[in-house]
């Protein structure tokens, strides 16, 4: 699932990479923009954690022409006041992301990567910033949103609430290393995409990847599957009963006489047939008057009259 959301045949609307300083998920959002420029789609990057330099380097040389980046990293919370046209943390609204990207906007499809969104979460209020990629989600101007979120630097909530606008959150995590991968390279990291598709249906799959220095994106096969070492499952056949105190099983003279002990309030075949057999003379119901007995024949509902 992570090599077709990289591609951009899966993973459309708001994308969410959710990492941690054990480990950076840099890597996989440029190879996110490296494939859309090599698709010729126009990417602009709001850029505030690295250079524009840094950010470029390892894109492919040609297809990078195409790259907008709007420079957040010189001042991101405007310090230095070097003018309004100066893209800071401090205003994130959908207007002005519009305005910027129709400034240089082309023909072709737009998409739209955040490095990253923390400056922006950690400086403005969580709900205003949901909202504006809400509005930025549903506009027609933009194809995809390609989001680098720093998990461990927000509470949980607000990470929540990121995530739940995103059709997309791919969390990565730091291989641990146990079991490996035969014969290859151990991989770089363990990538856990959750993706909700259209008719309500969610999709997850755990996968191991490495992403080399030209930004390709290799994936070994999720970590239960063959090629990394699994823990032997037990034994189906185990006897439950052993290794106890007490013995649950009984001799066969113990179960002979357990099958054969009548019960005493337990009906057997025999009894319900003596119970059930119809015996000559049948039953008859003897009744004698007594004297208080006022009984009229003429008016048998005497006694109920008030």
């Amino acid at each position: 699932m992570l090599l077709e959301i990289i591609d951009g045949t899966e993973g459309g609307g708001l994308v969410v990479i959710k990492d941690s300083v054990n480990c950076p998920g840099r890597c996989l959002l440029k190879s996110c923009v490296n494939a859309a420029l090599r698709r010729k789609e126009s990417v602009h990057v709001l850029g505030f954690d690295v250079s524009e330099e840094e950010l470029r380097a390892g894109l492919d040389g040609e297809a990078a022409k195409s790259l907008v980046f709007h420079n957040g990293y010189t001042d991101p919370l405007c310090w230095t006041g070097m003018g309004t046209g100066q893209l800071t943390a401090l205003h994130f609204s959908a207007q002005e992301i519009r305005a910027r990207i129709s400034q240089s906007r082309g023909p072709e499809p737009v998409t739209l990567a955040v490095d990253s969104l923390s400056w922006v979460l950690r400086h403005n209020p969580t709900a205003s910033v949901c909202q504006s990629l809400q509005e930025l989600r549903r506009d027609g101007l933009l194809k995809r949103i390609l989001v680098l979120l720093h998990s461990d630097l927000h509470q949980h909530g607000m990470v929540d609430s990121v995530c739940h606008l995103a059709s997309t959150v791919v969390t990565v995590a730091p291989f641990s290393g146990l079991g490996g991968v035969v014969g290859e390279t151990a991989p770089q990291g363990i990538a856990m995409t959750t993706q909700r598709i259209k008719s309500g249906k969610v999709l997850q799959e755990e996968e191991c990847f490495t992403v080399g220095q030209d930004l390709s994106v290799q994936v070994y096969g999720r970590p239960s599957q063959p090629g990394l070492t699994e823990p032997e499952p037990e034994d189906s056949q185990a006897d439950p009963a052993a290794n106890l105190t007490f013995n649950l099983r009984l001799s066969e003279h113990e179960r002979q006489a357990k099958d054969n002990l009548a019960l005493p309030f337990a009906f057997s075949q025999e009894k319900k047939s003596a119970l059930l057999r119809p015996r000559a003379g049948g039953g008859q119901i003897l009744y004698e008057p007594d004297a208080a007995d006022d009984f009229d024949q003429e008016d048998p509902d005497d006694d109920l009259d008030v």
